[in-house]
């Protein structure tokens, strides 16, 4: 299992996260804990979760998976073992995890409010990496296609919200801080006020990013090289539709497409299913399956530090870790670049 640097930090994670986001929604308590023994045991350092999780976001499930992990944690005294890795969630009406709020933002009370009780729940003392889970800002951050201003005035001042996170960091219950979902700008501007203030700087940028979603390389590919915010990249699957499973207008029962199709949108768009069907006959005809052509080719990024990896069944999980241990050769790299050629990215 290859170890990387987690930005600037002393950190090193496995080039391979296990990603928990149906951990409490379509996974049982037993399911997610048999799910983290069995990644341990394969060298997996390198857990990712969230405060919302699991998704979709719902008031009565918000925090169940990180109350999973907290009850395994508790059970197998191994929090020294692997990396730990939580968001705060953005700018949203989703205030159920609040105790005294109209929307969810970056505010210090916020902050202070989320951060206690993801460590409650995920019964730890420390978090070794805390993530802005997309920005305060009102910015189109999910699936889009084109650029929309929004209302500066209505944001939190990024120093406000750098600081904030920096008391933590002085605390000891957070060690490293990072974005998701993040603009190119907002990137830059977190480094400068981190560099011209003595703060933490952002250490990562978690983001989407599979052989059809390919907008990093044009937008932060270059700030990950030279600032060292690597890209954790999450849905190298495209949520499963690079896996070959949807093909022919198949819908397995228990998929996440079958139950709750509104988050695989950004995949069905122009260009979208084509793309997709190349990516997988391309990886059939290189002596691969879809998922280990997917899998691979994100791992082999140089600017990634991670790569996100969930699965509902201790059989997802198996096949997704093994296929990492292929060899990725010039012939796969020829055919990633000519399907990003012809196709340019269709899915946001």
């Amino acid at each position: 299992m290859e170890l990387r640097q987690l930005g600037r930090s002393d950190i090193q994670v496995t080039s391979i996260c296990l990603g928990t986001m149906t951990w409490g929604q379509q996974n049982t308590e037993a399911e997610a804990h048999e799910q983290l023994d069995y990644a341990i045991d394969r060298g997996i350092n390198f857990i990712d979760t969230a405060e919302m999780y699991p998704v979709p976001a719902d008031p009565i499930t918000q925090g169940r998976t990180e109350e999973y992990i907290g009850t395994w944690i508790k059970a197998r005294g191994r929090r020294d073992d692997f990396i730990l890795a939580s968001k705060i969630t953005g700018h949203s009406a989703m205030i159920w995890g609040r105790d005294n709020a109209r929307e969810t933002r970056h505010t210090r009370v916020q902050i202070d409010e989320a951060v206690e009780k993801s460590l409650r729940r995920l019964q730890t003392d420390y978090l070794d990496l805390y993530q802005l889970h997309w920005p305060d800002r009102q910015i189109p951050g999910f699936g889009f296609h084109s650029y929309r201003d929004y209302d500066a005035a209505d944001m939190e001042p990024l120093e406000d919200i750098l600081e904030s996170l920096q008391r933590h960091v002085e605390k000891g219950n957070i060690r490293h801080i990072g974005v998701s979902n993040e603009y190119p700008w907002g990137v830059m501007k977190f480094l400068a006020i981190a560099d011209a203030r003595g703060w933490p700087r952002m250490v990562s940028n978690q983001c989407v990013y599979s052989l059809v979603s390919r907008r990093h390389d044009y937008s932060s590919a270059e700030i990950a090289m030279r600032e060292q915010v690597g890209l954790l990249a999450y849905s190298p699957l495209a949520q499963g539709y690079l896996t070959g499973k949807y093909e022919g207008g198949k819908l397995p029962e228990g998929s996440r497409k079958a139950l709750f199709n509104q988050f695989l949108g950004r995949y069905e768009g122009p260009g979208g299913l084509e793309a997709i069907e190349d990516c997988n006959e391309t990886a059939r005809a290189l002596g691969l399956t879809p998922t280990q052509f997917a899998l691979k080719f994100v791992e082999t990024r140089e600017f990634v530090t991670s790569n996100i990896i969930g699965a509902t069944s201790m059989e997802q999980l198996k096949e997704n870790i093994d296929a990492h241990e292929i060899t990725w050769t010039k012939d796969m790299e020829r055919q990633a670049a000519r399907i990003q050629k012809e196709h340019r990215s269709p899915c946001p």
